[in-house]
C-alpha cells in the first residue's frame, strides 16, 4: 500500500510540473484528452490562447502541423474548437512513457506565425493485468527453511498511472504468503515460505495468484502457482556476474548472440546440471531474445529498432535439477545506426507568383530524423543560384521566400530542390523538388521589328491591293502578347492615311483603299500602333513610308510649236542656208518622271523628206543638204515626240516652212526700184537701229533677271556660287520638264518690214539661245516680238 501511494504522489507532482510549464509565456500550451476519446471530441478551444478572434482564423490560413505525418487532432476554424482528430490509443503512441505528450504546432500566416501546443493523452483503465503464463510452476525443496523468498512472474499491465499493476493477492494456505516489492520495472510478487514442506506429506501445492490494478472500477487477472515439492538440493545455482551489460547496434541480423551468461551448481548430478529460462520477462523481451538453455547463450529473435526501444533489461534464471534457481541481469543498451534518411512533410506551398513582386512566401516545411545524436542532427539547403532564400523559423520549421522580384521573360518556371541532409555516418539525405511558376505581368511594351518600314506600290493600283506587312512582338505571354495594329496620322501634314491605306488589326496586313497616283502623291509617310491587350494595355508605334512608282500613264505635250493657234506657225528659212542650218525647235513636256519621261523626236512626213533632219534627242530641225531653186516654196513637216515608257506614249506636231531670199521677200511686195529710194532706206535703217537698241535692253534685263532666279535657287541647295546644276540625265537624253525642251544655242534671221521698203538683219544672235517667249516669266516686256525657230519674230 505504501508503493501504491507513492506512485500516486510523483503522478501528482508530475502533473502539477507540466502545467506550470504550460503556463509559461515562452514554452507550449499545455492541453489534455483522455484516451480513447472518440473522434471529433472536444479539447479546448485556442482562440484566448491565440489571442485571436474567430475570423481571423479562415483569413490567416489556421491550420494544425506536427513533427510526425499523422495528425491527432482537427483545429475548426469556424469555432476555433481544438477537436480529436482520431481515436487514441496512449499505449499505442507512448507505450510505457508517462505523461504522454503529444507536441503539436498551430501555423498561423500573413504574418507568419507559430503556436506551440502539447496535447496530454490522459490513460484510462482499459486494460486488465495479464499473466504470460496461465500456469506458473515452482520446484522447491523439502529441505528449504520458512522464510524463504521464491521470485514468481509478474502480471504485465499495459495501463500506467493509478491504471497500472498496483496489487497482488494469494488465495489463502498453510505454507505460504504474499510479499509486494518495488522495483523500477513495477511491483513484484514473492511468495515467501510460512511452514517447511513435507514432500511425503504433501508433494504438491496448488495456489492462485490473483493480479489487481488501481482502476475504478478495478481489473484484475489470476494465474495458477503450481508447487512441487522436491528432494533435497543443497546448493542453488550461481552466476559469475550478476549484472552483464552489452551494446547491440540496431538492424543487427536474427540470431546475433548479445551475450552469454554464465552459472555454476556445486551440487552434482542432476541436481548439478543447469537449464538457462527468462524470469520476469513480458512479452516484448520474449519475442525480442531467445535463450540456449543449455549455453546461456543470448540471442537475437529479431532485429532491433533504435527509434522504437533503446533499452532491454533481460532476466535470466539459472535453474539446476533440484530446483534451486539463481539469477542475473542482462541490460541491452541499443546502439542507433544512421539508418533512417531525414522526413519533409509540406505544409503551405505556392505553386505560382507574380512577377515583379518584391518578397512571396513561396513554402513552409518541417524536416525531422528518427534517428538520434549526429545521425538526427539536420541540414537544410537549396541550390544557391536560385533567387530564393532558405530561412529556418521554429522547432525545425524552415519557409522559402523570394530573394527579389521575378521576371518571367527570363526564365517563367523555377525548379527548387530542397535538399535535407543529417550528420550520420554515411550521411543520408532526402530530396524534395518544388516546381513554381512565375505568372505574367504586362510589364513589356510590343517591339516592331523595324523601326520604320518602307512600301513601294505602282500608281493606278486596284483597291484593296496588299502593299506589305509589319510585325511587332511582345516578350509578355498571354493576353499580355496579344497585339492589335492600327493606323495614326503621319508623322508630317499630308493627306489623311486612313483614306489612303487600311490595317488589318490582327496580321498588321496594309491595304490601299483606292488608286494612287504618282503625279498627285508621290510618297506619304504614316504612323502604325501595335497596342497589346494587357491591364492596362502597353503600346509602341513605327513609321511607314509609302513609296508610289510611277507608270506610263501621260503621253507628251507639245509646248512649240503652239498647236491650237488660229494660224499655223510658220517657220522662216532663206533659200542661202548652208546644211545644218537650224531651222525650228520642237519643245515638249511629260509629266511622267524616269524613263517615263525622257522624250525622243522624229521625222514622220516631208514635203521632201531628204531636205530635213530631226535630232532625236532634243527635237531640233535643221537642213540636211543645200537648197537649190527647184526646192518648193513652202514645206510641211510632221514630227512625233515619243516618250520611254511600256509601253511609249506620243504625240505629233506639225511645222510649216517657208523658203525665202530674204527676211522681206514673204511679207512685202516685188519691189518697183524707182529712183527716189535715198529718204525712206534712212528711215528704215534709223528704224532699225532704234529697234536693236531697244532689243538689246530687254535682253540685258532678262539676263540680270534669269541670273537672280538662278542664284535663289541654286542657294538653297549649296553656299556656293550661282553655277547652274549639272544634268540629271546623260547628255544625249534630255529630260522634258515643265519648261520643255530648249535648244543649245543657234544661228536666227529676223525680217524687219518698213513702209517703202526691206532691209534685211542675216546675222541677229540671241544672249541666251535657250529662252522662248512661251515659258511664263521670260517675255521681254515693250520689245518687239520675234519669230523664228524659237518662237519669236520682229516685225
Amino acid at each position: 500500500m505504501e508503493t501504491t501511494l507513492y506512485r500516486k504522489q510523483r503522478q501528482v507532482l508530475i502533473f502539477f510540473v507540466l502545467l506550470g510549464i504550460a503556463q509559461a509565456g515562452s514554452e507550449p500550451t499545455l492541453y489534455s484528452v483522455a484516451e480513447e476519446t472518440e473522434s471529433g471530441s472536444f479539447v479546448a478551444n485556442l482562440l484566448t490562447d491565440l489571442g485571436l478572434e474567430v475570423e481571423e482564423l479562415a483569413s490567416r490560413g489556421a491550420r494544425l502541423v506536427s513533427k510526425g505525418k499523422n495528425l491527432h487532432l482537427h483545429l475548426d476554424r469556424q469555432t476555433g474548437d481544438l477537436l480529436v482528430n482520431e481515436k487514441l490509443d496512449r499505449e499505442e503512441l507512448c507505450g510505457s512513457t508517462e505523461p504522454c505528450v503529444l507536441p503539436f504546432q498551430v501555423l498561423l500566416e500573413n504574418p507568419l506565425q507559430f503556436f506551440l501546443g502539447q496535447l496530454w493523452v490522459k490513460d484510462i483503465n482499459d486494460h486488465s493485468p495479464v499473466f504470460l503464463d496461465n500456469e506458473i510452476i515452482l520446484k522447491i525443496p523439502e529441505s528449504i527453511a520458512p522464510g524463504t523468498t521464491f521470485l514468481i512472474e509478474r502480471a504485465q499491465d499495459l495501463d500506467v498511472g493509478s491504471n497500472s499493476l498496483q496489487n497482488y493477492t494469494l488465495s489463502p494456505n498453510f505454507y505460504f504468503h504474499l510479499k509486494l516489492q518495488d522495483s523500477p520495472d513495477g511491483i513484484l510478487p514473492q511468495l515467501v515460505l510460512e511452514k517447511a514442506l513435507d514432500r511425503e506429506e504433501e508433494p504438491e501445492i496448488r495456489l492462485i495468484l490473483t493480479a489487481l490494478d488501481g482502476g475504478n472500477p478495478p481489473r484484475s487477472c489470476t494465474a495458477l502457482v503450481r508447487i512441487e515439492v522436491v528432494d533435497i538440493n543443497d546448493n542453488a545455482p550461481e552466476f559469475t556476474k550478476l549484472l552483464y551489460e552489452v551494446q547491440v547496434p540496431e538492424n543487427s541480423p536474427v540470431g546475433f548472440q548479445v551475450a552469454t551468461v554464465s552459472a555454476r551448481d556445486l551440487d552434482s548430478g542432476i541436481n548439478g546440471e543447469i537449464a538457462y529460462t527468462f524470469s520476469q520477462a513480458s512479452e516484448d523481451i520474449r519475442k525480442t531474445f531467445r535463450v540456449n538453455a543449455k549455453s546461456g547463450e543470448l540471442l537475437l529473435a529479431r532485429t532491433l529498432d533504435y527509434e522504437s526501444i533503446q533499452t532491454y533489461t533481460v532476466n535470466i534464471q539459472a535453474t539446476d535439477g533440484g530446483g534451486l534457481t539463481g539469477g542475473c541481469v542482462v541490460f541491452v543498451q541499443v546502439l542507433d545506426l544512421n539508418d533512417n534518411p531525414p522526413e519533409l512533410s509540406i505544409s503551405t506551398l505556392t505553386n505560382e507568383v507574380p512577377e515583379n513582386l518584391m518578397e512571396a512566401l513561396i513554402a513552409v516545411f518541417s524536416v525531422s530524423d528518427p534517428d538520434s545524436g549526429d545521425n538526427g542532427r539536420l541540414a537544410c539547403s537549396i541550390p544557391d543560384d536560385l533567387p530564393f532564400l532558405l530561412t529556418p523559423s521554429v522547432e525545425n520549421f524552415y519557409t522559402i521566400r523570394t530573394r527579389s522580384a521575378l521576371d518571367r521573360e527570363e526564365r517563367e518556371e523555377y525548379n527548387i530542390t530542397i535538399t535535407v541532409t543529417d550528420a550520420g555516418s554515411p550521411r543520408l539525405r532526402t530530396q524534395h523538388t518544388l516546381a513554381v511558376r512565375v505568372a505574367d505581368e504586362n510589364d513589356n511594351a510590343p517591339e516592331f521589328t523595324q523601326a520604320c518600314y518602307t512600301l513601294r506600290v505602282r500608281e493606278n493600283n486596284s483597291p484593296a491591293l496588299a502593299l506589305g506587312s509589319v510585325r511587332a512582338t511582345d516578350r509578355d505571354a498571354g493576353s499580355n502578347a496579344q497585339l492589335s495594329y492600327s493606323l495614326l496620322a503621319g508623322p508630317q501634314p499630308g493627306p489623311d492615311a486612313a483614306a489612303l491605306v487600311s490595317i488589318d488589326a490582327d496580321s498588321g496586313q496594309l491595304f490601299a483603299l483606292r488608286p494612287l497616283d504618282y503625279e498627285a502623291l508621290p510618297a506619304f509617310e504614316l504612323r502604325v500602333r501595335a497596342a497589346d491587350r494587357g491591364a492596362p494595355p502597353r503600346s509602341s508605334q513605327a513609321r511607314v513610308r509609302v513609296q508610289v512608282l510611277d507608270a506610263n500613264d501621260h503621253a507628251p505635250r507639245v509646248l512649240y510649236p503652239p498647236q491650237n493657234a488660229s494660224a499655223p506657225c510658220t517657220e522662216l528659212l532663206p533659200r542661202a542656208a548652208e546644211p545644218g542650218y537650224l531651222v525650228s525647235k520642237v519643245v515638249a513636256v511629260d509629266r511622267d518622271s524616269g524613263q517615263n519621261a525622257w522624250l525622243s523626236f522624229r521625222l514622220l512626213q516631208a514635203t521632201e523628206p531628204g531636205l530635213w533632219g530631226v535630232a532625236p534627242h532634243n527635237g531640233e530641225v535643221r537642213t540636211a543638204r543645200p537648197l537649190s531653186e527647184r526646192d518648193a516654196p513652202r514645206h510641211r513637216l510632221l514630227l512625233l515626240v515619243q516618250d520611254h515608257g511600256e509601253p511609249p506614249r506620243s504625240a505629233s506636231v506639225a511645222l510649216h516652212v517657208l523658203l525665202v531670199d530674204g527676211f522681206s521677200q514673204a511679207h512685202l511686195p516685188p519691189p518697183a526700184a524707182p529712183p527716189e529710194r535715198a529718204q525712206p532706206d534712212r528711215l528704215a535703217a534709223s528704224l532699225l537701229v532704234a529697234l536693236a537698241a531697244l532689243a538689246a535692253l530687254g535682253l540685258a534685263a532678262l539676263l540680270l533677271f534669269v541670273a537672280g532666279r538662278l542664284c535663289r535657287r541654286r542657294g538653297a541647295r549649296s553656299r556656293g556660287g550661282c553655277a547652274l546644276p549639272d544634268p540629271p540625265f546623260p547628255a544625249r537624253l534630255l529630260d522634258a520638264g515643265p519648261a520643255g525642251t530648249l535648244a543649245r544655242g543657234g544661228r536666227h534671221l529676223g525680217a524687219l518690214r518698213g513702209a517703202t521698203g526691206a532691209t534685211e538683219v542675216n546675222s541677229l544672235k540671241p544672249i541666251f539661245p535657250n529662252l522662248s517667249p512661251q515659258i511664263p516669266g521670260n517675255e521681254i516686256e515693250g520689245a518687239p516680238s520675234f519669230r523664228n525657230s524659237l518662237g519669236f519674230s520682229i516685225q
